[in-house]
């Protein structure tokens, strides 16, 4: 049975802003959403921008922030400006911010995707196998998983949020030490 053009439009008029409202609050959401549990984190590669192998190895000593995204998420993509301003608080603390792109497209998509976004704070990493997101058990994106100095696994988060809040930047500098 078809819905009437005017039913249509009083049900968008309802559902929509629910939906809406819900996809807000999610992405509001602090500290609270974030699953704290310390375990070794699992050996990975992932590639830099000029497409040597890279492993969370190389960045001892440092925090890390492991954002696994791609640009044809909508959630991954809400929540990218949130992870550069967040690097930018962090830039002084030995603290890195690693999103990790699993788009086919590689540099190329990411390196467009910041240009049309106005995103320069944030490097190019790529996870185009799926590599990382399969060692760290990621069941959908995007999935950001808080490493610490000693290379613990501190806390995860799956879905989008906003790390720029002053209790998210916080709960990340408490979590990396």
């Amino acid at each position: 049975m078809l819905m009437s053009r005017r039913r249509l439009i009083q049900a968008g008029t309802v559902v929509a802003p629910a939906l809406l409202g819900a996809q807000a609050a999610r992405a509001a959401a602090g500290p609270e959403r974030l699953r704290e549990d310390t375990r070794p984190l699992p050996g990975f590669t992932f590639l830099d921008a000029e497409g040597k192998e890279k492993t969370a190895a190389d960045f001892a000593g440092q925090g890390l922030v492991v954002n696994l995204w791609a640009t044809w998420c909508a959630p991954c993509v809400a929540e990218m400006p949130a992870l550069e301003r967040l690097a930018a608080a962090l830039a002084g603390e030995r603290v890195a911010v690693l999103p990790l792109s699993s788009d086919r497209g590689g540099k190329s998509a990411v390196e467009g995707f910041y240009q049309r976004t106005g995103i320069t704070g944030l490097g190019v990493w790529l996870d185009p196998r799926g590599a990382a997101a399969r060692a760290l058990g990621a069941r959908g994106l995007p999935t950001t998983v808080v490493v610490d100095r000693t290379g613990q696994e501190r806390a995860r988060l799956e879905g989008d949020a906003a790390w720029d809040r002053p209790d998210m930047v916080a709960a990340v500098r408490r979590l990396v030490g």
